[in-house]
């Protein structure tokens, strides 16, 4: 579980919010004791206290004088180096993931969506909203657009799983992703859908994903709620 590339606190306090999502703790919960952790993980109380006040720092957790530990705001951790879909991403968190279709249609590209796909005159795309949910809770709001061409048999049955594994089924090999991360703040139609507090902000992702061959077979609009997500990535000094 733990590796000696970073200090041993934050490796362990990285798997106690990986743990706190997987067990499902809702805000104001209490984690396990000190010394459980101590049991579970193999490491000193040093290392545990290190571990814990890191999570207080980002505000993950709070303590209560003779109390104990509490959990204070979990947020899911999106590694944007990672491709990896939505499905796959909760699953590997111990978490039910479900999509509901709000909209499922075959249309003209605007000239936007047109050169963005890099497609011919008259060629049609289908557009996907689903909202992506854990637990029946909204997470993301997606909407996708995809060739025809390239997808005839598309259905709303087939987006109501893994879009990705739908793909990689037909014999396509998913090289990359590209997008771009912005703020956003939300208008009344993505509060309701999201399901989102009057001053709530989210955080919206442009991707295009492509082929081996380098065809670019999505283009999709993501929006994230920021409560519930958190952006990771590493950087490394060449």
């Amino acid at each position: 579980m733990l590796n000696t590339g970073s200090p041993l606190y934050k490796q362990v306090a990285e798997q106690i919010k990986k743990d706190i999502i997987k067990a499902k703790l809702n805000k104001d919960e209490a984690i396990p004791s000190e010394n459980k952790l101590v049991t579970k993980y193999q490491v000193s109380r040093v290392t545990i206290r290190q571990a814990i006040q890191l999570l207080v720092q980002e505000d993950i957790l709070y303590k209560v004088r003779g109390s104990g530990t509490y959990v204070k705001n979990v947020k899911i951790e999106h590694d944007i180096y990672r491709l990896q879909s939505f499905t796959e991403e909760m699953t590997h968190l111990n978490q039910t993931p479900t999509n509901q279709i709000l909209d499922f249609n075959m249309q003209n590209p605007s000239e936007t969506i047109k050169e963005t796909l890099q497609l011919k005159d008259g060629e049609k795309v289908f557009f996907i909203r689903r909202l992506r949910c854990v637990d029946d809770e909204p997470m993301i709001l997606e909407e996708t657009y995809m060739p025809v061409s390239l997808f005839p048999d598309l259905s709303v049955e087939v987006m109501t799983k893994s879009k990705y594994d739908y793909v990689e089924k037909k014999g396509y090999v998913i090289k990359e992703r590209q997008g771009e991360i912005l703020p956003l703040s939300p208008n009344e139609e993505l509060k309701k859908t999201l399901q989102l507090e009057n001053d709530s902000s989210i955080l919206s992702m442009n991707l295009w994903a492509y082929f081996e061959d380098d065809t670019i077979f999505e283009f999709t609009k993501l929006y994230y709620r920021s409560e519930k997500y958190t952006f990771k990535f590493t950087s490394k000094r060449f």
